[in-house]
């Protein structure tokens, strides 16, 4: 396994309990959140979607709450588990989303919010193609990721628990780009302070 991979895993299990208690009520308290899920629900149709970085699962309670069928996927095995207690009706499995352990054209949308953050340059072409290879032709794939162009090491977190992840910010041009080069087309982009979510499709073949 890569680096980076490790240490992301050994950071999210460090910090699982923490972190899921932060977010217990993000979306709740967050009414812009909740309108990007919401549009998200209405645009993926009918199908399976993936959460890739799904976490201690409150994404997927909330997308199940709006009729979504939602399967789970993280690295850190202390994240998948606490997601299967608090969240018994979904199915929730330990993976990479550089490996996914999903068919060809399996599912209908893929969500990745927040979770590319931690992965290196070099290596999200390689991400967005495997979210490309899972998704049917005109699936629906949404990022969230924090923008801008600097990078930084954090070394704690979610109670001051000890991590060792880079934190990547990237600009929606840049996004854009892997986007495109990938075989997707982008068709939304949602700016915040500092973050941002993109809708796009993939491209048939």
């Amino acid at each position: 396994m890569n680096t980076w991979l490790t240490d992301t895993r050994t950071s999210y299990d460090t910090v699982a309990d923490s972190y899921a208690d932060l977010m217990r009520d993000a979306i709740a308290g967050n009414p812009h959140l909740r309108a990007a899920l919401r549009l998200f629900a209405e645009l993926v149709g009918d199908g399976l979607v993936a959460d890739v970085g799904c976490g201690p699962g409150h994404v997927i309670a909330h997308l199940t709450g709006l009729g979504v069928d939602v399967v789970g996927l993280d690295l850190s095995p202390a994240m998948v588990s606490i997601a299967r207690r608090n969240h018994p009706r979904p199915r929730f499995v330990v993976g990479s989303m550089t490996d996914l352990p999903l068919a060809d054209g399996s599912v209908a949308g893929v969500l990745a919010w927040w979770s590319l953050i931690h992965v290196p340059d070099e290596s999200v072409p390689l991400a967005l193609g495997h979210f490309r290879r899972v998704l049917r032709p005109e699936g629906l794939l949404m990022l969230g990721y924090h923008v801008g162009t600097d990078s930084r090491l954090k070394t704690s977190g979610y109670g001051g628990l000890p991590m060792n992840v880079h934190v990547h910010r990237r600009t929606p041009a840049r996004t854009a780009e892997w986007l495109r080069a990938s075989g997707f087309t982008v068709v939304a982009e949602i700016l915040l302070d500092q973050q941002a979510m993109v809708f796009a499709r993939r491209r048939g073949d």
